[in-house]
């Protein structure tokens, strides 16, 4: 079997295994229940660093040539294991004998399962806390297991939910590709999350697609990019950070995350364990962004910098409990360019517009950011979007902008594009690109509809934007001062070039095809005329009948 069909065919068993768990789940009365995500993803990432741990020491010498390495490595004399966990990855989670799914699936009949299966989940959370755990802004570790039976209210059927849960993990094992990355894994997580992300419209629980993270990545990011730090302020689920360091490469960058939604903190703890960043999680803050920016430098005294900045920020959002403290002087540097006002409808202030001037004053000298913006922003006439798109034309920031096709996301019909900033290098205009005629539109579920890119449309957006390559009605590069001229609009439309196709025609052709016109006009004219005789004659009639 190639590689390709090997994924595929792991990829088949472990979205079986997601809808296993979610089968157990609907059994016990928990389908779409507030707790369900919770159980689905702490029983999955369990079964991943399970099979980790098992794959990992089966790289040792200790157990090249042994058949059963549960057995082996429960067997060891205590000293002699403990020497042998040194030998692992630094990344890879130490789960003692007790804690392994073979382990729990041979105790599964004994009573008190349920009790033996969350000590185990606790356990290993406790034993990995200084690898595994996350924080939130003041810095409190957050655990990476918290047991699961505790959801059951009752408790004669616990074991038994735990037990269920325990069969369908071993069912399969991940050993056959832990040797893939992003591609394989963020289909799987994709896949796992996506009954359990739909609170759009929040601090970053947009969920970005792929293509739009694809797209940033290959145009943010050059090919020699290395030791460099990768942020995103409203990081959702990871997408587009995951895709930026795929590209850099997962040993050549740090990355650093904030986002207040503690769910959304969970998944990208868990995108960040599958792709082989654990040394990032760390980075990973639960806290608001805009008033409490935790991720700071120079004694604590400014914010961090960084190298890369992605972005797909909540276009609309009600912030109206820390709006005036935003106005304040203390935040006066970052937020230059304003703070909008409490509307009638706060969940409608436009808190995009807070984000992007965090991330101009996040940027690191020489820095690149790329961030997903309302395509209104473009030409928006507000005193707050023109002084960004302002600053951005005036210092020479702006590298391009991608307008995307509309329902490119699946939760948001609002149309949008893509805003790269860029101050590693002098230039003297900008790419500006009307991709929004390309694409598939399809129905999702039966009766939302998306709008799908092709992996030939992915390659001409790229290699076009990268390329600064002028298309008809599609790209055009666009001298600062022409922008500036123009109320700093960044839509392509604005700047192409307006084509007439002339014919040319000897004096006797040009007589032929006036006299044609001509004659084509009379007769529309006399068309006019009886149609308005006509509609006269049915006036009367109806007065007369009347």
């Amino acid at each position: 079997m190639t590689a390709a069909a090997t994924n595929e065919a792991v990829l088949a068993s472990t979205k079986a295994m997601i809808d296993g768990l979610k089968t157990v789940c609907a059994n016990a009365g928990l389908a779409n229940d507030s707790s369900e995500y919770k159980i689905i993803t702490e029983a999955f990432l369990y079964k991943f660093l399970n099979d980790k741990f098992i794959y990992d020491l089966r790289q040792l010498d200790e157990f090249k040539d042994v058949e059963n390495i549960e057995e082996a490595y429960a067997a060891m004399p205590e000293d002699e294991r403990e020497l042998a966990l040194i030998s692992l990855r630094a990344d890879t989670a130490r789960l003692r004998p007790e804690y392994l799914l073979s382990t729990l699936f041979n105790k599964q009949n004994e009573e008190g399962f349920a009790e033996a299966f969350d000590a185990a989940l606790r356990g290993i959370a406790d034993d990995n806390m200084d690898i595994f755990s996350v924080k939130t802004g003041e810095g409190q570790a957050i655990r990476l297991f918290n047991g699961v039976s505790a959801f059951i209210l009752e408790q004669n059927r616990r074991d038994a939910f735990c037990r269920s849960l325990v069969n369908k993990l071993a069912e399969f094992s991940f050993e056959q590709v832990f040797a893939q990355k992003y591609d394989f894994f963020s289909a799987v997580f994709e896949y796992l999350i996506s009954d359990y992300n739909k609170d759009s419209g929040t601090y970053g629980e947009y969920f970005t697609p792929h293509s739009i993270a694809t797209i940033i990545a290959r145009i943010l990011v050059p090919e020699d990019a290395k030791n460099v730090t990768v942020y995103d302020p409203a990081a959702g689920t990871g997408t587009l950070v995951l895709a930026a360091a795929h590209r850099i490469g997962e040993e050549r960058c740090t990355i650093y995350t904030q986002d207040r939604s503690q769910k959304a903190n969970e998944f990208m703890r868990l995108n960040l364990i599958l792709n082989n960043l654990v040394h990032s999680l760390p980075h990973v803050v639960s806290d608001d962004t805009l008033a409490s920016p935790r991720h700071l430098e120079n004694n604590d005294k400014a914010i961090k910098r960084f190298d890369y900045i992605v972005s797909n920020p909540p276009f609309k959002a009600d912030f109206s409990d820390t709006r005036d403290a935003l106005a304040g002087d203390a935040y006066k540097t970052r937020f230059w360019a304003g703070v909008p006002n409490i509307t009638g409808k706060p969940e409608k202030m436009e808190i995009y517009l807070m984000f992007l001037q965090h991330i101009v004053a996040s940027l690191a000298d020489g820095g690149r950011a790329a961030v997903v913006v309302p395509t209104g922003f473009l030409t928006a006439k507000g005193k707050i979007p023109l002084a960004i798109r302002k600053r951005l034309v005036d210092e020479k920031m702006l590298r391009g902008v991608v307008s995307m096709p509309s329902n490119i996301f699946a939760n948001t019909g609002t149309n949008v594009s893509i805003v790269f900033i860029d101050a590693s290098e002098e230039r003297e205009g900008a790419l500006l690109m009307d991709a929004s005629k390309l694409g598939e539109k399809r129905k999702v579920d039966g009766k939302n509809q998306r709008t799908f890119l092709n992996d030939d449309e992915i390659e001409r957006i790229v290699g076009v934007f990268n390329a600064a390559e002028v298309q008809d009605d599609f790209s055009v590069q666009v001298p600062y001062g022409d922008i500036a001229a123009k109320g700093y609009s960044f839509s392509a439309g604005q700047y192409f070039e307006v084509k007439i196709d002339y014919v040319d025609l000897t004096p006797e052709e040009f007589n032929t095809e006036l006299e044609a016109r001509m004659t084509r006009l009379r007769e529309l004219f006399a068309e006019g005329d009886r149609l308005q005789d006509e509609i006269e004659r049915q006036l009367k009639q109806v007065r007369f009948d009347g």
